[in-house]
């Protein structure tokens, strides 16, 4: 009988590749993967795979990838893929939607704490060997808006409301109630929200609409006292505008993981402000990260082979 070949062909560019073609081996023998962590390789093997797996879509060898009819990204957002999207209508995406709202919401809440209480100036005072009590006022007499009601949104917004607190949250279709939130705004009012807010997370995905979402006129809407939370993506807030805002105190304070360009520059004041709290985009990463991409991807895998609907398949012209 003639060999025809494996009955998928998989293109793995991640740090994790070998990881996951062991998974793959175990799960599905029949199916080829290539391990392609670094660009040499990826430009290699892009016009073997039917299907790629990566944290980003790389647009620069879409001319290459002649085959390729999946990609599997192994983060929720798939702004990479924007560039290329209008000529990438033959491509199934699917992402990793559904494995961060936990652990982002974690970093949400002891970021909310860590800004109310002014944990750097107590560990600036504990490290000069400083005694100044203070009183503060409790987290439930606060109000927290989240921009954007998605997955990972809607977990914040309920772990908030379970923390006392007032939540008020924005998102495109508003004809459904999110549990957790007391207001809900259309994406389209933050002129509304922001004013209400002591907190504002940022918790939309990146697209079009999305970008520079955050700039001058909507840091002066929110209150002085109101603190910025962004665990969406650098480009949703105009950085320098930021930057200007925290340095004038026009706002008391930010928590970013994530910015316009990463790392960040060595040379960036956001470093050195004493009212931020700067992350290096760690808020959604597990530590099983590896096996909870995997518990998508390889439904996928199977799904792929039996010519089903795929599991988080996203839709390009929303990008999300």
């Amino acid at each position: 009988m003639a060999d025809t070949g494996p009955a998928l062909t998989i293109l793995l560019n991640h740090p994790a590749a070998e990881t996951y073609a062991r998974l793959i081996g175990e799960r599905f023998p029949q199916v080829r993967a290539i391990n392609a962590p670094d660009p040499e390789r990826l430009e290699r093997h892009i016009g073997e795979a039917d299907a790629l797996l990566a944290s980003r879509f790389p647009v620069e060898l879409f001319d290459k990838a002649k085959k390729l009819r999946w990609f599997q990204c192994t983060n929720a957002g798939v702004d990479s893929m924007l560039p290329i999207r209008d000529r990438a209508g033959h491509i199934t995406v699917t992402n990793a939607r559904g494995i961060h709202g936990e652990i982002i919401t974690d970093f949400v809440m002891a970021g909310v704490t860590m800004l109310h209480w002014d944990f750097r100036r107590f560990l600036q005072e504990q490290a000069e060997r400083k005694w100044n009590p203070r009183y503060v006022a409790p987290l439930a007499d606060k109000t927290l808006g989240v921009v954007g009601l998605g997955s990972i949104g809607a977990t914040i917004a309920r772990r908030a409301k379970s923390a006392g607190m007032t939540v008020v949250g924005s998102k495109r279709d508003i004809s459904v109630p999110v549990e957790g939130v007391d207001h809900l705004f259309a994406s389209d009012a933050l002129a509304e929200l922001l004013p209400l807010c002591d907190f504002v997370v940022l918790a939309v995905p990146a697209t079009a609409d999305t970008i520079g979402l955050i700039g001058a006129a909507e840091l002066a809407r929110m209150r002085r006292d109101a603190f910025l939370i962004n665990i969406a993506r650098g480009n949703v807030v105009v950085e320098a505008e930021l930057i200007q805002a925290l340095q004038t105190r026009a706002i008391a304070g930010a928590m970013l993981d994530v910015f316009e360009q990463e790392p960040l520059s060595q040379d960036s004041p956001l470093w050195d402000m004493p009212n931020v709290i700067a992350t290096p985009h760690v808020a959604g990463s597990p530590t099983n990260y590896t096996e909870r991409v995997f518990s998508i991807f390889g439904d996928n895998i199977g799904h792929f082979l039996k010519n089903e609907p795929m599991r988080n398949a996203v839709d390009m012209g929303r990008g999300y």
